[in-house]
């Protein structure tokens, strides 16, 4: 026996009998408030938003919230060898065939077995997923709204009838993959190659914060052709000779989602796999104009399941004799979080409107999402300050969501990057590199 076993089992018998037992549930060492698994009743619609909606749109709603207040939520906090899924930072493959059944991976896609939506139908699936669960609603978004909108926007026909069908029922998992170690916001200057061989194309490089990618069955990456030195797509499928996917631990936020580094040596791609509308960046930024409005919905569902957490929490705790809903520093907080809600959701609906009407640009996507993520940082910061140390426990939803918004924040063009695109637009002038000093002399 080692030093360190000795060490070991003489901090073991150190300790009190009760040391290694497990913690009480929630429920038992808190009864005075209601935990996330089981789901609070919306509260957040408090100018009636839903008045903006269509019929299928609202029938889609109601039917994405009763699966995930009533089959999804109890999942995403129960027991995972030891610790719920995202404590641990496991995915719980079970949801998938559930949300499956949603009938929502494919969006605004027509046709191949995808829904179809209307862009605002697409908008609220997203929130209503993220309203739940972020890292669900990151899944489906990297799943949907970049890969297998890549493949419909800009493959072949052969393409979309080969990988949207399955897609599109969860019966096959896709990721998307431009990020790399060297290239985050700077996208475009990614130096993954693409060389072409006899019958294909052979792949060299690394991208870096895939989502998905450590399970995907279908790879959409992005690659610098060595001839044209332009930007395109291809898809790779899993375990194909020379890919390798490892996961990136020790996040604090989106802990459910499974982020990946990719490897790529000497991965060849048959020349049918060569996603031939993609042949620049300008190709690619067609997929994350559609993918960015998708995006600006994920904090505002994130923001109205954290108001709805809050103002079921405030009646049920009681503090000086009264619930803490009674206080007036609770109230000025709450309808703080309510008014930021109304104005996201009126930015993130006129979004789509503009969308659906061909007149959004990259800048008010950018504007959007810039916005409206910074809007959801705020409501989360009040959120945890209302719940006191319940806000520090993922049980409540609160800090999980707290922490689920910082990736958010940065992911699909930070903060500040869309500032600056939203900014090139209405002054003119694009300032992403910084101007070379210049001698006085």
């Amino acid at each position: 026996m080692n030093a360190l076993a000795c060490a070991d089992d003489s901090v073991k018998s150190a300790m009190p009998s009760y040391f290694y037992l497990p913690p009480l549930d929630v429920s038992e060492a808190f009864p005075q408030a209601t935990p996330a698994s089981t789901f609070p009743p919306s509260a957040s619609d408090y100018f009636q938003l839903d008045d903006l909606l269509t019929s299928e749109e609202h029938a889609l709603r109601k039917k994405i919230r009763e699966c995930m207040e009533k089959e999804i939520a109890p999942i995403m906090t129960e027991a995972c060898n030891c610790g719920a899924y995202w404590e641990k930072a496991k995915f719980p493959f079970h949801v998938i065939p559930k949300i499956g059944a949603l009938h929502i991976a494919g969006g605004t896609i027509k046709d191949y077995g995808c829904p179809g939506l209307s862009i605002t139908g697409s908008a609220i699936a997203v929130a209503e997923v993220a309203r739940v669960d972020a890292s669900c609603s990151t899944f489906i978004l990297v799943h949907s709204s970049l890969a297998m909108l890549t493949i419909a926007l800009c493959g072949s026909e052969a393409q979309k009838q080969k990988y949207l069908p399955s897609l599109a029922q969860l019966h096959t998992i896709a990721c998307w993959a431009l990020t790399e170690p060297d290239y985050g916001s700077d996208a475009s200057a990614l130096k993954t190659t693409a060389t072409k061989v006899e019958r294909g194309w052979i792949l060299e490089g690394q991208k870096r914060w895939i989502g998905n990618s450590t399970f995907a069955d279908v790879l959409v990456v992005f690659a610098r052709n060595a001839t044209t030195n332009q930007i395109n797509g291809f898809i790779i499928k899993k375990d194909a000779p020379g890919l390798t996917v490892t996961k990136i631990e020790n996040k604090i936020g989106l802990r459910i989602v499974q982020n990946g580094d990719i490897v790529m040596r000497k991965v060849f791609v048959p020349d049918e796999d060569r996603i031939a509308g993609v042949n620049s960046f300008q190709d690619t930024n067609k997929v994350l104009a559609v993918s960015r409005v998708m995006v600006a919905w994920q904090p505002i569902g994130i923001s109205m399941g954290i108001y709805d957490m809050c103002h079921r929490y405030l009646k049920e705790r009681k503090q000086f004799g009264a619930p803490l809903a009674a206080f007036q520093i609770s109230q000025q907080k709450l309808v703080q979080m309510l008014g930021n809600i109304q104005a996201m959701i009126l930015v993130g609906w006129r979004l789509c409107k503009l969308y659906e009407s061909g007149k959004m640009t990259p800048g008010h996507a950018s504007l959007g999402k810039s916005w409206i993520t910074l809007r959801a940082r705020e409501t989360a910061a009040l959120g945890r300050e209302l719940l006191g140390g319940n806000g520090i426990l993922a049980d409540f939803l609160v800090a999980k969501a707290f922490c689920d918004l910082e990736p958010i924040y940065t992911f699909e063009g930070t903060y500040d990057i869309n500032t600056l695109i939203t900014g090139r637009e209405v002054t003119g002038f694009a300032s992403f590199k910084p101007v070379a000093q210049r001698s006085r002399l």
